[in-house]
């Protein structure tokens, strides 16, 4: 008879626990205005997270561990030449001069702004910003000219160029936009160990097929309360905050592996999931919340949680079928269960850890 590959199994899950980190949407969110397209002034904003900015520059001026609106006034040339040199804005395939720029430290996040001279002619932007951050980030333009864009344009490391539409222009780009916010809430899902570990957890003892879908309903559910109430900005995340969240999702992964070791029956699971479900939700929030999103906030709730959504329903679609049948051979059942939940432990516990220390 084949053995079960134990050992492999929990190396790699010990290898994912160390990939967890906090959750980043690692985007920089970008605004466009112009009055018109005959207008020569034209103005950007960016927000991005602290923790973003200082992978470009330097932004903690005195050291503190902190990034203070002082460290950003003191900071303002390697602003110029970190951010806004290496985002060039064109217009006609002319450059645009930039006359000014401002850095303002919000509540979650920065807002970095500038003003442009540009000629006549459609505007282009050129984000070499992402050569500098790690692969996977991406800048989200959300609304341009004069007003908001019928959807979000994205641009990456492989695309790093945008067009920027004009007045009454880039109609088509609503489902493209749309998609690129669902493509984000599928990557944060399958690149959310932490996540993932507690579906796995919860699916070991599931039961059948109606159990499994009552405890995927009320995660879901659940989650999707308080990712909605978060990023609308109902309720807000600090940094502080959203540390503690993070450590509340490991422990809620402790809970439920400690559950399959100790629990014979789990009667309560659903009402379990669903309480979780809501920590697990404020994680997801801290990926749109502290982005400053504005009026696109709605619309990249909606993609995301969308995506979040399928990347569960593909996760649960694979893990089901080997769960069942495993369950038809009860002592081999047992064991995974035991071995798995184990693991699961482990790794939460080493999440907790090293987020209640930040």
């Amino acid at each position: 008879m084949t053995k079960f590959p134990w050992r492999g199994l929990l190396a790699g899950l010990w290898l994912l626990s160390s990939a967890a980190s906090a959750h980043d949407a690692d985007i920089l969110y970008t605004q466009v205005r112009r009055a018109g397209p005959a207008e020569a002034e034209v103005r950007q904003v960016v927000t991005l997270t602290a923790s973003t900015l200082g992978l470009l520059v330097p932004a903690d001026a005195d050291g503190d561990g902190t990034v203070s609106q002082a460290d950003l006034d003191a900071r303002r040339p390697a602003l110029e030449v970190g951010v806004w040199d290496a985002m060039p804005l064109t217009a006609g395939g002319q450059p645009c001069t930039r006359t000014s720029h401002t850095a303002l430290l919000r509540q979650t996040f920065v807002e970095l702004s500038a003003t442009f001279t540009c000629p006549k002619g459609a505007l282009q932007q050129r984000y070499t910003v992402l050569s500098v951050l790690p692969a996977g980030y991406r800048v989200i333009l959300g609304s341009a000219v004069d007003g908001e864009l019928p959807g979000a344009l994205f641009a990456d490391a492989t695309q790093p160029s945008l067009a920027i539409p004009g007045a009454g222009e880039g109609t088509s780009s609503a489902v493209s936009g749309f998609v690129g916010w669902v493509g984000l809430g599928l990557r944060h899902i399958f690149e959310g160990v932490d996540h993932l570990a507690f579906l796995l957890a919860v699916l070991l003892v599931g039961g059948g097929l109606k159990r499994v879908l009552l405890l995927v309903t009320s995660f879901t559910v659940a989650h999707s309360l308080t990712l909605g109430a978060t990023a609308l900005g109902w309720i807000v995340l600090d940094e502080g905050r959203v540390r503690w969240v993070e450590a509340a999702i490991a422990a809620s992964i402790i809970y439920v592996a400690a559950e399959n070791l100790v629990l014979k029956e789990h009667r309560h699971r659903a009402l379990i999931t669903f309480l979780f479900g809501l920590v697990h939700g404020f994680g997801f929030a801290s990926v749109l919340a502290g982005y400053g999103l504005g009026d696109s906030v709605v619309k990249g709730l909606l993609g995301f949680n969308l995506g979040v959504e399928l990347g569960q329903a593909i996760v649960v679609v694979v893990l089901l079928p080997p769960l069942r049948m495993l369950q038809r051979r009860p002592g081999l059942h047992r064991g995974a269960v035991r071995v798995l939940s184990v693991c699961i432990l482990a790794a939460g516990g080493y999440w907790m850890v090293e987020r209640a220390l930040g």
